[in-house]
């Protein structure tokens, strides 16, 4: 087929732009003709609430990526709908992740209208974690220019339902193991490539932070005496996308500060195996979540998970199985950390992990959404 994905890609950085770039390689690899259309204005820098946008990593030389769209000027996403009903693909992918973001694909998907182009909404978010009034009306308009769609949560099948007023086709795929950061490198080695002792316990709070992620609870859980007993050090990997302030203040209160590391830059992708190598426990304490890239990277470094029971990680986190899944309490936090450590239930955890990620290759996804297409 020839397929278009309009989405985040190179320069930008981020989760979003990598899942992106790796959808377009399986497809690629699986034969196909694929390019990736992005931006040249993502977000104004005044709604961008991190430090950079943009990548500092090499630009990929494997993929046909063009720069194009202008997120806030609608007489380009006309003309950017139109360039692409020129091309005549047989599927677009618009990878959709905020409301922000709905009148520009929804437009251009308008516009690249054509008899033999079906268009797909790749949905990560229909509704965003911290919702605004934007929320109640335009993803409806995104919603009425797509086919079809795909999630990768029952939950997010179920907010997409909520605008679909004729009930187009819809499938859930859970999201892909993220398997491009690099091979499985020893404690030891990541621990100096890191800076930190190799000897201690740790857990890995990884990815931007915000008041949804949970990182409050997670502190205060680690108050708790038994790891401070246990000496379980927290590290937190990832840039504050809200005021530090806060969390810096309550690390001072629980007298933490020497057993929580943060390093609060952005975490390039050269890095990240050796934030996973070096944890032994990957903790998600969220307040809402829909699908989560962090558990598919902690797949791929076969890392045992720490998730709370919200959206759909639970249904990709067997609990008892690969980690845990408890409510959001400090102390059923605690509990469960202490259990692992004290228990030693990595060795419990990693064969069944070893088993679980094969459910979560790239090739299922894109079977999944070939066996849509046909039906669209």
């Amino acid at each position: 087929m020839k397929i278009i994905i309009v989405g985040t890609a190179y320069p930008y950085r981020g989760g979003l732009a990598s899942f992106n770039e790796r959808l377009a390689r399986e497809y690629a690899r699986e034969g196909h003709e694929v390019e990736l259309i992005t931006f040249t204005l993502q977000y104004p820098n005044f709604l961008f609430p991190g430090k950079s946008q943009y990548s500092t990593e090499k630009p990929p030389e494997d993929l046909k990526i063009i720069r194009r769209i202008n997120s806030i000027n609608p007489f380009n996403w006309i003309k950017i709908g139109k360039e692409i009903k020129k091309k005549a693909p047989d599927l677009v992918i618009f990878c959709y992740w905020t409301s922000f973001i709905a009148p520009c694909f929804a437009t251009i998907a308008r516009y690249a209208r054509s008899p033999q182009t079906k268009m797909l909404g790749l949905v990560h978010n229909m509704i965003p974690h911290e919702a605004t009034p934007l929320d109640k009306w335009l993803p409806g308009y995104f919603v009425k220019n797509m086919d079809g769609f795909l999630a990768m949560a029952n939950s997010v099948k179920e907010d997409i339902q909520h605008f679909d007023k004729k009930n187009k086709p819809k499938i859930v795929v859970p999201h892909p193991v993220y398997d491009h950061y690099g091979a499985i490198v020893s404690k030891s080695e990541a621990a100096l490539k890191l800076g930190l002792p190799p000897k201690k316990r740790y857990v890995l709070f990884f990815g931007f932070i915000r008041h949804y992620k949970g990182l409050d609870l997670l502190l205060e859980a680690f108050s708790d005496k038994r790891l401070k007993d246990m000496e379980v050090q927290l590290v937190v990997a990832g840039e504050f996308y809200e005021n530090p302030e806060p969390y810096l203040k309550q690390i001072a209160q629980l007298g933490l500060a020497n057993r929580v590391e943060l390093r609060t830059n952005f975490i390039p992708e050269n890095e990240v195996k050796y934030y996973f190598s070096l944890a032994d426990l990957v903790a998600q304490p969220y307040r809402s979540a829909t699908q989560s890239g962090v558990s598919q990277i902690a797949y791929h470094f076969e890392k045992p998970m720490l998730v709370t029971n919200v959206g759909g990680l639970a249904e990709i986190i067997p609990n008892g199985k690969v980690g845990y899944v408890v409510n959001g309490q400090p102390k059923e936090i605690a509990d469960a950390i202490v259990d692992f450590f004290q228990n030693n239930r990595e060795e419990i955890f990693l064969p069944n992990i070893k088993t679980e990620k094969m459910k979560y290759g790239w090739d299922k996804m894109t079977a999944a959404i070939n066996k849509l297409f046909f039906k669209l």
